[in-house]
């Protein structure tokens, strides 16, 4: 169903949830041994892909430190990543000719953090030391940067200010590309950097600043993915929530153009968007998307009248199925609007928001129930006897 796409946009219906995390790991584990694949991108910060990347190709931890560091205050602090990136891990050990990379593909949040101020820098200051100080001077005030949700209790006006320094800061790293492939990820790096302070600068209070600030960020994360694509050369497997891979949203007035409908546009074919929908059962969320932490929450098996209700009944409890090709009756049915199941940071569930599947994927994967992902181990559990 995805022969011959570069990039595959695998959804979640839902945040925290252990069958789409496992199948995730599946899927990019058939991508990899059998189409080539080399990437697996995740709806989280830039930097804490880097460093998840660095532990990939040798760097020291185990997995479980690593998601616990890289990935702390997120729904994906789960024991289904540690598997992933365990795995990742080992198939570099084995393969070191056929390395595999992960990459974040999202804004600084929780946090940038300094490390990739730190990066800038000392390529700026290897490869044009003139500009070192002026660049230094922009970045004091900015880092570190570690808590995006207590940084948008900050005044309106000064988280303006610090996204047009950011913007200078990238602009005058961006003046030259001539530093080799070094100072070309500095200037991904920093402009980055740019993309976070420009989402930072959100007014809360105003919904077509909201709703601005969330274009942005869609945009930014399409526009790091093929940034990445091109950089490398890399099959990706781009992981995030539905609402992200696909090429419609169950909230359009907050999220008009989804990433999945920027990368569609730029790279026609050679991307695909799989969707997640499931009949019941639990997930994680918050009770508000700036603070709190992630907590299940159970539904109970989709009413009548919804998306998961019809295709609960297909025969099968759990099965895939490629929208393109599906026939008249059933294009028509999956063409309308439907309520669906559908949570991010949070969950309503009064009303359930509509969807058209089969506007907003290439293909669909439904399943009959799914529960909480496993919260991480204090210690590396011990084989099976």
């Amino acid at each position: 169903m995805v022969a011959g796409a570069k990039v595959v946009g695998l959804g979640e219906a839902t945040h925290g949830s252990h069958e789409f995390f496992a199948m995730k790991e599946r899927v990019f584990r058939h991508l990899v041994e059998e189409q080539g694949f080399t990437t697996f991108a995740l709806e989280m910060s830039w930097s804490a892909g880097l460093r998840i990347d660095e532990y990939l190709q040798g760097g020291p931890g185990d997995p479980r430190r690593i998601v616990r560091e890289a990935l702390a205050g997120s729904p994906w602090e789960r024991e289904e990543f540690v598997s992933l990136i365990g795995w990742m891990r080992e198939h570099n050990r084995r393969h070191p000719d056929r390395r595999v990379h992960f990459m974040g593909d999202d804004l600084g949040a929780p946090g940038l953090g300094d490390p990739i101020f730190e990066r800038v820098l000392s390529s700026v200051g290897k490869a044009r030391p003139e500009v070192l100080p002026r660049l230094t001077e922009l970045y004091a005030g900015l880092r570190p940067f570690d808590d995006m949700f207590a940084y948008l209790r900050k005044p309106v006006a000064e988280r303006k200010g610090n996204a047009t320094r950011a913007l200078r800061a990238f602009d005058l790293v961006a003046e030259s590309r001539n530093g080799g492939d070094d100072y070309t990820w500095a200037v991904q790096h920093a402009r980055n950097i740019a993309q976070t302070f420009a989402f930072a600068a959100v007014d809360l209070t105003d919904p077509v600043s909201v709703t601005a600030a969330e274009r942005l960020r869609d945009q930014a994360m399409a526009d790091n993915v093929l940034w990445w694509h091109r950089q490398t050369g890399h099959k990706m497997l781009l992981s995030a929530h539905n609402g992200h891979v696909g090429y419609l949203s169950t909230h359009p007035d907050m999220y008009p153009v989804t990433q999945g409908t920027v990368l569609r546009e730029r790279l026609g074919r050679d991307y695909a968007a799989i969707g997640f929908t499931f009949a019941a059962g639990s997930f994680l969320t918050k009770d508000t998307s700036l603070d709190g932490d992630w907590k299940p929450v159970t539904v109970p098996a989709a009413g009548p009248g919804m998306n998961e209700h019809t295709l609960d009944r297909v025969g099968y409890r759990d099965f895939y199925l490629d929208l393109r090709t599906a026939p008249a009756a059933a294009r028509a049915w999956i063409d309308r609007a439907r309520p669906v199941y559908d949570a991010g940071s949070t969950f309503t569930a009064h009303p359930l928001p509509p969807l058209a599947l089969g506007r907003a994927y290439d293909v669909l994967i439904h399943l009959h129930r799914i529960r909480a992902a496993d919260e991480l181990a204090s210690r590396p559990r011990r084989p099976a006897a």
